[in-house]
């Protein structure tokens, strides 16, 4: 008997199980065998070890920049580009998602987690179209972000305005 017919085999008892707290004991015994146990020390470590890559890669791509003459303000500016590039295209071809399964939390290093975010649903619904697939759905992750990020940014401004109305008068 394979595993999955294992699987199936246990949910039917538990389905066909008529009294009501045996079944429930039942349910929780076949839940606790068939969910993945993760180790949040393990977990931690791969984030803090992936995020520090791309932050690493990050640095490197500044120092490049800046030996090539370019200032700080503007390397930071083509290190940023640099990234959201590189990200988009490791999830055009599947390696983002990968890294981010294995690194979890670490690879949402603000820039090209947001990156990866953006491009992902593009390219999982491109096969719907220019405009009902990409045009729609690209922002289905980042939009409530950007939303939220421009709304807050705009409650402050009034905040700061009102505060200090006296300075401006």
């Amino acid at each position: 008997m394979s595993e999955d017919e294992k699987k199936q085999s246990t949910m039917k008892d538990v389905i066909n199980e008529k009294n009501q707290s045996l079944r429930d004991q039942k349910y929780n015994e076949y839940v606790e065998k068939v969910t993945p146990k993760h180790s949040w020390f393990i977990n931690m470590c791969y984030a803090f070890f992936v995020g520090g890559i791309i932050c690493t890669i990050g640095q490197i791509f500044t120092n490049l920049y800046i030996s090539y003459g370019a200032d700080k303000e503007k390397a930071a500016l083509f290190t940023v580009v640099t990234l959201v590039f590189l990200s988009v295209v490791l999830t055009g071809f599947g390696i983002y998602p990968k890294l981010a399964k294995f690194g979890g939390a670490g690879t949402i290093v603000p820039i090209t987690g947001f990156a990866n975010s953006v491009a992902a649903p593009a390219i999982e619904f491109k096969r719907e179209g220019q405009v009902f697939g990409i045009g729609c759905k690209i922002f289905t992750i980042a939009g409530p972000v950007i939303l939220y990020g421009i709304f807050s940014s705009w409650l402050l401004g009034i905040l700061y305005l009102i505060l200090n109305w006296s300075k401006i008068m």
